[in-house]
């Protein structure tokens, strides 16, 4: 079995449980939005001798956590799995996942350093095009779920570029 050297933050128990399934790691578990500074301040230690990856559901609450996490611990290291792939019979989450989207996820993290690039342009590009298609939107639920990773996407895509948000537009009346 796999042994992964950071610690992998995930929401819960059952996260966890899965990781094990696969992994020979170490977890810390922020309990969903309930993540609290105690626990915060336990990533932010974890940071610091081994490394973190975030790997929380793809869902607006997963987002919040994820960016919770990122203003503590700037330089961690995010795993992404994605709705198709993480959707049960009945919830969304990590640990409905399929255990093979769970594997490639943790093989490629990837990190938001301005100053240190961690994926290719086309890999940035692949990811928006394989995650972000609009006309898979089919309620204003889904787009209200939707939007703001997308938001966050295009707010790392300026930052790439070294524009001006002002200087941005989109001609979609979406955003």
């Amino acid at each position: 079995m796999k042994r992964i050297k950071e610690i992998i933050v995930v929401e819960g128990k059952t996260d966890t449980a899965l990781l094990k399934e696969l992994f020979e790691v170490d977890t810390i578990e922020t309990h969903g939005l309930a993540l609290d500074d105690k626990t915060l301040n336990l990533i932010k230690e974890a940071s610091k001798s081994r490394g973190i990856i975030v790997l929380t559901d793809p869902d607006f609450p997963g987002k919040k956590i994820r960016d919770q996490i990122q203003k503590v611990v700037p330089n961690c290291k995010h795993a992404f799995v994605s709705k198709k792939d993480a959707t049960g019979k009945k919830k969304l989450g990590i640990a409905e996942a399929k255990k093979e989207a769970v594997i490639e996820a943790l093989e490629n993290v990837v990190n938001f350093d301005v100053n240190q690039q961690s994926i290719t342009w086309k890999e940035f590009i692949d990811l928006i095009e394989d995650n972000f298609e609009l006309k898979n939107i089919v309620s204003f639920d889904e787009f209200l779920i939707q939007r703001p990773i997308i938001g966050r996407v295009f707010s790392y895509f300026i930052k790439i570029i070294e524009c001006n948000p002002e200087d941005v537009s989109f001609n979609n009346s979406l955003f």
